[in-house]
């Protein structure tokens, strides 16, 4: 199996709400949410220490909550509870798959999910077991994407693994202009110049400071996954260009 090597022994996945969605208009697609469990356990199957993080959009957006006349802290709070909904149907798909997973959250509900222990996480994922990291960071004006790049220091993840709905990062909307340039490779200085949007800015900067590497790929094409575990050419490497040659 030479060929199926993992380039990254310990990563953090960070997974959108709305990936959940499927074509539904809110919610959790149990079709998608099987389909990324059984992506994660091709994964594990490698040896590859997991975490991850998942938005909480596809139940409520905090920003949008907020842009509606509600207090943003309040919002914010909200949109962690959604996650944390999030991060047990996922622990749920992932049981029936046989792979021990465990929920740690930023806000204390101990009937549902452990706290977060940064040391009891690590010591999770050296046992094989995968690690959600619900409820954001437990504090508001902070996003799911900040999360994500604070965890993956955290627990010294080798990859902070963005899944979106698009192949990666471009230089425009690729949605509203065709001809949009796509980054095989681009640096955490010209995405916060450019305000590419691949993450929020605290996110690049934590990432940039940490020279935290993130690929940003399509969650939509099965196995994209694995490829990127396995060193594969798809999406966008973003990452410091400091040390090159």
């Amino acid at each position: 199996m030479s060929h199926e090597t993992p380039l990254y022994h310990r990563i953090l996945l960070k997974l959108s709400g709305e990936a959940l969605m499927g074509r539904e208009a809110y919610g959790i697609d149990p079709v998608v949410l099987e389909q990324i469990a059984e992506e994660i356990t091709e994964v594990h199957e490698l040896g590859v220490q997991i975490a991850v993080v998942i938005g909480g959009g596809n139940i409520f957006r905090g920003i949008s909550g907020a842009s509606q006349g509600m207090d943003r802290s309040t919002a914010d709070y909200m949109g962690m509870l959604a996650t944390v909904m999030n991060a047990l149907a996922l622990q749920q798909a992932l049981e029936k798959h046989g792979i021990p997973t465990r929920v740690q959250s930023a806000i204390d509900m101990k009937e549902v999910a452990e706290p977060y222990i940064r040391r009891r996480a690590i010591r999770h994922l050296e046992k094989g077991r995968i690690v959600i990291f619900a409820a954001g960071t437990g504090l508001p004006f902070f996003t799911t994407d900040t999360t994500a790049a604070l965890r993956a220091v955290e627990i010294g993840a080798g990859v902070l693994m963005k899944a979106t709905k698009v192949d990666g990062v471009y230089a425009t909307d690729p949605n509203k202009d065709p001809t949009a340039r796509r980054f095989d490779r681009i640096s955490f200085s010209e995405v916060l110049q450019k305000n590419l949007g691949v993450m929020d800015a605290t996110a690049i900067s934590l990432a940039r400071d940490q020279n935290m590497r993130i690929v940003v790929f399509d969650l939509r094409t099965k196995g994209n996954i694995k490829r990127v575990i396995l060193g594969k050419s798809i999406g966008t490497v973003v990452e410091g260009f400091d040390h090159d040659q």
